[in-house]
């Protein structure tokens, strides 16, 4: 069986002359979408038209004259394989665009394109005189690259891609596109398709909360020398002050910018490989083994590890997280602080290198059935449909161009307005005892009298609050959620869970909304 030609030899059997025919499109096709698939290749571009900008040149402009462009229209295109994603493709075509709006505005303004352009030719003859008087032809590419600064640019473009991702160019060294490809950045280490779509990198960024934290994948000041000039300074204040123990609630607070801007900014951050996003640190917090997670004693990894903790072996301080385990498990009361420092500080490199993952408690409602009905009836409706009046799905994803100001995120959800014992009368009055029997309408009449026969639902004040938190327990949003949603205390809620656990199954896992960037490799 042939082994696949390498991606140059694919290319390579396409003549000079052939792909100027077959990339060269009618002024029609300009400023779309170019797409031509050809046996194993598949070229994406967006050409471009130049020649009409010049004629909306006002008469009264009193710039110098310039010379009408030799060329009519141009187009950048990227060559991949014919099997290529879609969604590298869509990026490709995206990089393709950006460069040739900048192209189109250069040469508007000082006609760069035409000089790069007539500075390329004039190099490719010089080349041909030359292998006339030589043994053979010779390659005008060596020739071009030392001499066009867009020649230059182009091979940087294409190098970036394949090595990073990550495209930072300073056309003319004037204007500069930055784009970052996220199949390079965010590498999944065991999946057969090595890498995550970025529809899921974009499902997650938009379903962060307030009580997520961001944790940056590398140092304040190597991160802060990586921005641009010209970038954003609430981005620098948000490097400054974020930490892995803060949420972005406090993050926002802290950096004196709106929550809504700190979501935005945070997942600019992440979808460009810069952090991640993580539950702050705090001694509840339970982590494991990644399953991905690199266990060789003498890795890279390892020794970077005893580099950074003198004194402390990797291998050894991740066989402590080989099954399921607390930070307040590591805690020692005679230690000294700076103990505990270190150990922070172990577990957010952990973290960073995606070594660890969190597992986090959720709860279900599973009501035993009855001995004489074991058997489920088909026409049973569901729970998941039966429960009327709440929302049971994940919660709405926050639009980043919503207008909601950080005014609007409260500590409390609006599903508490009725429900909130703050604003009922104490004991067990008939208010009380009405809103709880609406409370547990939604579920069936067998389902009810489980739950009510517990010995813990005969004290009205938990039976109350387990009514109120029913639309949580569907295995789908996390104990930390539920504290921050109805503004309650862990211990709270675990007292609950072990007075309701007949009714109640609980599990620990990873949060879906996160987990698509713990499985990572760099």
């Amino acid at each position: 069986e042939p082994r696949p030609l390498p991606d140059e030899q694919v290319v390579s059997g396409f003549s000079d002359v052939i792909l100027a025919t077959i990339l060269a499109t009618k002024s029609d096709m300009c400023g779309k979408k170019f797409e031509l698939k050809i046996d194993n290749v598949r070229f994406v571009g967006h050409p471009t038209l130049l020649q009409h900008a010049f004629g909306q040149i006002s008469k009264t402009d009193p710039s110098p004259k310039r010379e009408m462009p030799t060329m009519i229209l141009f187009n950048v295109v990227f060559a991949l394989r014919a099997t290529a994603d879609p969604s590298v493709i869509s990026c490709l075509h995206n990089l393709s665009r950006r460069i040739a709006i900048v192209l189109q505005h250069e040469e508007r303004r000082c006609q760069y394109l035409t000089r790069e352009a007539k500075l390329i030719l004039a190099i490719q003859d010089e080349v041909s005189a030359m292998s006339e008087t030589t043994d053979g032809p010779q390659s005008p590419f060596l020739h071009i690259l030392p001499k066009c600064k867009l020649a230059r640019d182009l091979k940087e473009a294409y190098d970036s891609l394949c090595t990073t991702g990550v495209v930072q160019l300073h056309i003319n060294n004037w204007l500069e596109v930055s784009f970052c490809l996220p199949h390079k950045i965010h590498n999944v280490a065991a999946a057969a398709s090595r890498f995550i779509p970025p529809e899921a990198i974009e499902k997650s960024l938009k379903a962060i909360r307030p009580y997520h934290s961001l944790l940056l994948l590398k140092d304040e000041r190597s991160l802060l020398a990586e921005l641009p000039l010209d970038c954003s300074p609430a981005l620098v204040r948000i490097i400054r002050t974020t930490s892995a123990v803060k949420n972005l609630q406090q993050l926002a607070q802290d950096a004196d910018l709106a929550l809504l801007q700190v979501f935005q900014l945070a997942a600019h951050l992440v979808y460009w490989g810069k952090a991640i996003v993580i539950y702050p640190l705090c001694e509840n917090n339970v982590y494991m083994l990644s399953p991905n997670a690199s266990i060789c004693l003498y890795s890279p990894l390892a020794e970077e590890f005893s580099c950074q903790f003198p004194g402390h072996d990797l291998s050894s301080i991740l066989s402590k997280f080989s099954l399921p385990v607390s930070l307040s498990e590591f805690k020692n009361p005679l230690a000294p602080p700076v103990q505990e420092t270190q150990l922070i500080q172990m577990v957010v490199w952990m973290l960073q290198h995606r070594l660890l993952v969190q597992l986090h408690t959720y709860a279900c409602l599973m009501v035993p059935p009855k001995e004489e009905d074991s058997r489920p009836k088909a026409e049973e409706v569901p729970f998941a449909t039966r429960v009327g009046g709440r929302s049971l799905g994940t919660p709405s994803a926050l639009s980043f161009g919503s207008p909601t100001s950080s005014d609007d995120l409260t500590l409390t959800s609006p599903s508490m307005e009725n429900s909130s014992t703050e604003l009922l009368p104490g004991g067990d009055s008939p208010v009380n005892k009405r809103m709880t029997e609406n409370l547990l309408t939604s579920l069936s009449e067998h389902e009810r009298e489980a739950i009510l026969s517990l010995p813990a639902a005969h004290n009205p004040e938990d039976l109350r609050m387990f009514a109120r938190l029913l639309h949580y327990f569907r295995g789908r949003h996390h104990l930390e959620e539920i504290m921050y949603n109805e503004n309650m205390r862990r211990s709270h809620l675990l007292t609950l869970f072990d007075k309701f656990r007949s009714v109640l199954v609980v599990t620990n896992h990873e949060d879906p909304v996160i987990s698509v960037f713990q499985s990572l490799q760099k």
